[in-house]
């Protein structure tokens, strides 16, 4: 009797097991894949005023009327951010006027949020646009883009997709057009102006996205220059917000 005893529980603690195997095993089937995204790049174009609506003008993620950023998450995690200035140019611009004013666009948004998101700048005549791969150096230079009516191009690397806590920037590269004369815009009306266009694209550098509603035509972030344009230089009220709300 005893023995029956034994053996009964034996059996109902075997069945009570049996059933749980199966539900344990779908969801050790369901549990997250923990493999970090691939690398990605986004590209983004600097037209002229004028130019027909991208088709991809909607990009980013919309925080507020006047600032987008590329996605929750998708910022630098590791500050300050150092660049790399090739001063070479077409328009006899000197290294020190290249330098000062690009230098005064990264210490804009610098200067507009808590974190040191600037650090420091070096001068490389032989720098690249890393348009097939990164190479680590957030590269600033003059050449020639292909596509007419474009002012200058971003390219962002960096993880963009997973979970926001593997998301972030790694590099950016910025190549101004050389089918514009570069210059300072507050002396001559007909040039396209570097310090301008920089303070846009390192906004692209830094996470924020491009805006084309007319609403926001007065931001930094606005998607379209021309030449004698020097508003972009300081940082308006969306601006602010987005570079705040990326750091702080």
């Amino acid at each position: 009797m005893i023995m029956k005893k034994k053996l009964s529980i034996l059996l109902i603690t075997l069945l009570i097991i049996g059933a749980f195997i199966p539900v344990l095993s779908v969801a050790l089937a369901k549990k997250p894949d923990n493999t970090p995204p691939p690398l990605e790049k986004i590209v983004i174009i600097h037209y002229k005023r004028g130019h027909a609506k991208p088709s991809w003008a909607g990009g980013g993620k919309k925080e507020s009327p006047n600032y987008k950023t590329y996605g929750k998450g998708i910022k630098w995690k590791g500050l300050p951010v150092n660049i790399v200035i090739d001063p070479d140019n077409l328009d006899g611009l000197s290294q020190s006027f290249i330098v000062d004013a690009i230098t005064a666009s990264a210490e804009e948004w610098d200067g507009n949020t808590e974190s040191d998101i600037y650090g420091t700048y070096t001068i490389d005549n032989s720098s690249t646009w890393d348009d097939d791969a990164p190479d680590g150096r957030n590269e600033l230079l003059f050449g020639d883009y292909s596509e007419s009516g474009v002012i200058a191009v971003t390219i962002i690397w960096g993880y963009f997709s997973g979970p926001p806590r593997w998301r972030e920037i790694i590099e950016f590269d910025i190549l101004f057009d050389t089918d514009y004369m570069w210059g300072d815009a507050s002396t001559g009306a007909t040039v396209m102006d570097l310090q301008n266009i920089a303070t846009h694209e390192l906004g692209h550098g830094f996470g924020l996205a491009d805006l084309y509603e007319s609403s926001a035509s007065e931001e930094t972030m606005y998607g379209y220059s021309t030449e004698g344009e020097i508003k972009k230089r300081t940082l308006n009220s969306g601006d602010i917000a987005g570079i705040q709300d990326l750091y702080g």
